[in-house]
């Protein structure tokens, strides 16, 4: 099927990294896929760092790309295998399309599948635009409780579960985060929602610390003016969603002995570990790669209210503002910003 309309607007980014809106023809649907208009679009910083340095590690703009993965909407159109009663549905859209017959996506690790691919990751595009397409069972069906910026959120939010989950968060235990940014504080919310009975949030920035202390956080910790390494903070597990060699090394310092380590935050290729540390308590470390099997629960968070994702949205533009709504995100004083495609 298609859509009443046949071109859309689009904010692209182009290789010498100016941004431009254009028309462009909306995306075919192939006979598994959904075609949604997109309500609201989160800015995430791999979107500003593609519209500030052109690449992410491997992953090089050197073609047009339309930035944006988190995001909700309304399914305008369905494949011809798709029930069509789904049409008028809302919905928050899973950005990634997997190969669903490797080793990993048959295990249920498909976020390790090596076809996999993602919303606005080059050369895929992203949903800075009015309407994107995506398989039917990645367009995860929402209540109204659920906004469209918070749908839009709900991808942030599935990387706060599988960290937790990661970590084996349990209820009455105590965690460390580093980090009060959005991830930050979507993980301390995670961490209260999964039951941690003590949540530590670090961050040098006082506004972000009393953020995380209104989102989740039960104490939270000036790492410029606290040595975290030997403040014996004991906790069952401590995640990094700051990216900063030096809050890694001294976060791992917060773990007691058996505790897990799961580094979130994208930072330097390179760090080095205290390996004594590590052995001696038997820590579990680990990355995480995006989420698998969260939405579910990430809705059900949201819908009932253990989770607020609304309320960490400080700014909102138009696709024409993109290259605004990207330059804000960066600004310390901004939480979560949102760009609107129908505004």
């Amino acid at each position: 099927m298609t859509a009443s309309t046949t071109t859309m607007r689009a904010s692209v980014l182009h290789p010498d990294l100016s941004i431009t809106l254009e028309a462009l023809p909306v995306p075919e649907l192939a006979a598994d896929e959904v075609l949604v208009q997109v309500g609201a679009v989160g800015v995430c910083g791999s979107d500003v760092h593609y519209w500030k340095h052109g690449r992410i590690g491997d992953f090089v703009v050197e073609t047009d790309l339309i930035l944006g993965h988190e995001l909700g909407g309304r399914i305008a159109a369905v494949g011809t295998d798709v029930d069509e009663s789904r049409i008028g549905q809302r919905v928050a859209v899973e950005p990634q399309r997997s190969c669903r017959v490797c080793e990993y996506c048959k295990s249920g690790r498909y976020n390790l599948c090596p076809s996999m691919e993602f919303y606005a990751t080059p050369p895929i595009d992203g949903a800075f635009c009015e309407y994107v397409t995506i398989q039917a069972d990645f367009a995860h069906p929402i209540p109204d409780e659920v906004s469209d910026a918070a749908a839009a959120m709900l991808e942030p939010l599935s990387v706060g579960i599988a960290a937790a989950r990661k970590a084996n968060l349990q209820p009455g235990q105590s965690v460390f985060i580093a980090g009060a940014g959005p991830i930050g504080i979507i993980q301390a919310q995670v961490a209260r929602a999964f039951g941690a009975a003590r949540i530590i949030v670090s961050d040098p920035a006082a506004p972000r610390r009393e953020l995380a202390l209104r989102f989740g956080a039960t104490q939270v910790v000036d790492p410029m003016t606290t040595d975290i390494t030997t403040a014996g903070y004991n906790v069952d597990a401590f995640i990094d969603a700051a990216g900063v060699a030096p809050a890694v090394v001294s976060g791992m310092y917060t773990v007691k002995p058996g505790g897990s380590v799961v580094l979130v935050g994208m930072g330097a290729d390179e760090i080095a570990l205290p390996i004594p540390l590590i052995q001696n308590y038997e820590l579990n470390v680990t990355g995480i790669f995006r989420y698998t099997d969260t939405w579910p629960l990430g809705i059900h968070l949201v819908a009932s209210g253990a989770v607020d994702l609304d309320a960490l949205v400080t700014s909102s533009y138009g696709l024409d503002e993109a290259p605004t709504a990207l330059d804000r995100a960066g600004a310390p004083q901004e939480l979560k910003v949102v760009v609107r495609p129908g505004e």
